[in-house]
């Protein structure tokens, strides 16, 4: 292939190995023309040469084009059944990361009105908006299932990826696990039974079941129906915030005592609330037009989420008296009987119920797809990648299902932490992902590019770095401890999966239709003739 100038390059591949099928079996050759400045060029700027060869293609220039991946040529796509459009993925985005105020109630609690209000505040500029960024670019780079475990693979490598693809999964199944308890923490107050023993256990065997068997039937119904859950569950909040002017009193917001914040309480609900904005993209394979659509959808869930969370704090903390200990998850119904009446609280309650079912469906999705997009990587044994005949993950929507049934018993705040703390680790990778792909892929087509450098890219990354640092700190012994295990199984168990895969005992492949993530990372495998 002729380059800019008098220097002909010509990057291919050696063919596979039959037997496996994977991508680490073979090696990226670089021919450079004799007696060129490339021909003895380092590593490094080896990649930059083979990043180079194509250009970015501005957002507004986009013309639906294929996936090009970082060195390779279009492929052909397989079609799954229809994909997702604007309107679902906005709302599918919103209940990755919210679904409405419910949950909220304890940053109250931990800190008092003023600090809750401005935390929701000035949170999404540290931590939503770069995430959102991220996800909008990386996303549109590489549009397929699988998300960020492909971005760090890309990057730092195999490994890394599935140490990514480990901590994200079980952060996402924990995250899950929430749903049922939150679902079941706001019925309570009518429903007594549900407050624990048999009943309990039954009702949150029956939610699971239920709504595995909805991502089950495919991801234009859990769209569909996410735009409707959410509607029913934002619409009560407008209607107690017009109810609640009257009674409104704006000293209420300003009460703060900065001696009695419980900072790893309030830390972690703002964290648990306003993150996840990267879970969308292990969907990236199912969107329609990606390269466009994804931006748009990150950004339009962006204004919803932080509006559906600070209005109906405002209405809650200004319309009553402050009474701190009682701001705990499902108090919102308590706010609304007493601005509205008992008609309002089980609205409200009616609107929790269906907005942790709109959560549930929306995050099973993602964690489900995401091990299929593992397997269509080679991450996983083939059997991941098994599709039902709607389309969707068969394997993975039952190992998520399994997985929320298993810690559906943990109380909320230890739910909250263990999550918090995996996922923290996960945003580290992704973060060092984003900047390295820069540096050594700056040319690859990016339709969504974030207009910062290399040292804008480093120091976007740098507050929500720090925030990270924050809250791992204030985590307990016990959550850091049992995170830290978790951790660990995932470095045992990439190593078993490699000699079940060496000794023929699972079948590992990947998919023909992705291009090759790895090629840019074999350096000591890289050899220019």
């Amino acid at each position: 292939m002729a380059a800019a100038g008098d220097t002909s390059i010509d990057i291919s591949t050696t063919a596979q190995n039959p037997a496996t099928n994977r991508d680490d079996d073979h090696a990226t050759v670089i021919k450079a023309a004799p007696n060129t400045p490339n021909s003895h060029t380092g590593p490094d700027e080896k990649l930059r040469v083979a990043g180079s060869r194509q250009t970015s293609i501005p957002m507004e220039e986009y013309n639906g084009s294929d996936y090009i991946g970082i060195n390779e040529i279009p492929s052909p796509r397989p079609s799954h059944g229809k994909k997702i459009s604007l309107l679902p993925l906005i709302f599918l985005i919103f209940y990755e990361v919210s679904g409405g105020p419910f949950g909220v109630e304890d940053s109250v609690k931990a800190a008092g009105p003023l600090l809750a209000l401005a935390g929701f505040l000035i949170f999404p500029i540290i931590w939503s908006v770069p995430e959102a960024l991220i996800t909008a670019e990386m996303g549109t780079m590489f549009p397929e299932n699988g998300g960020y475990v492909v971005w760090v693979s890309s990057a730092l490598g195999p490994f890394w990826g599935f140490q990514q693809g480990w901590m994200k999964w079980l952060s996402g199944v924990i995250d899950n696990a929430l749903y049922p308890v939150l679902f079941l923490d706001y019925l309570k107050s009518g429903v007594p039974a549900l407050g624990g023993g048999l009943p309990r256990v039954i009702a949150v065997l029956t939610l699971t079941i239920v709504l595995t068997y909805m991502n089950y039937r495919g991801l234009t119904i859990v769209g569909w129906v996410a735009i409707l859950l959410g509607i029913f569950s934002i619409l009560p909040f407008v209607v107690m915030g017009f109810i609640s002017i009257p009674n409104l009193s704006p000293k209420r917001w300003l009460v703060v005592d900065i001696h009695k914040v419980n900072w790893n309480l309030y830390l972690n609900t703002l964290f648990w609330n306003l993150n996840y904005w990267d879970s969308i993209s292990t969907l990236a394979g199912e969107v329609e037009n990606p390269k466009r659509t994804l931006p748009k959808a990150l950004f339009y869930a962006l204004i919803l989420v932080v509006l559906g969370y600070f209005f109906p704090l405002l209405t809650g903390t200004g319309a009553i008296p402050l009474q701190r200990e009682l701001w705990t998850d499902g108090y919102f119904s308590d706010v609304a009987k007493i601005v509205g009446g008992v008609w309002l609280r089980w609205w409200i309650q009616g609107a929790a119920a269906m907005s942790n079912m709109g959560m549930f469906v929306a995050e099973m999705s993602s964690d489900s797809f995401q091990l299929l997009g593992m397997a269509d990587r080679g991450m996983l044994p083939e059997f991941f990648a098994r599709r039902s005949k709607y389309g969707t993950p068969l394997v993975g929507i039952l190992f998520s299902a399994s997985g929320v049934v298993l810690l559906s018993w943990l109380s909320f705040q230890e739910i909250v932490a263990a999550e918090n703390f995996l996922y923290c680790f996960g945003m580290i990778l992704e973060f060092i992902a984003f900047v390295r792909l820069r540096v050594i892929a700056p040319s690859a087509p990016r339709p969504y590019k974030i207009p910062v450098g290399t040292v804008g890219a480093v120091l976007m990354c740098t507050p929500p770095t720090m925030l990270i640092c924050v809250v791992l700190a204030f985590s307990s012994a016990k959550v850091a401890i049992v995170s830290l295990v978790a951790v660990t199984l995932g470095f045992i168990l990439h190593p078993c999966l490699k000699y079940c895969e060496k000794k023929r005992l699972l079948r590992f492949s990947v998919s023909s239709d992705l291009p090759d993530i790895y090629s840019s990372n074999r350096e000591n495998e890289t050899f220019v003739d």
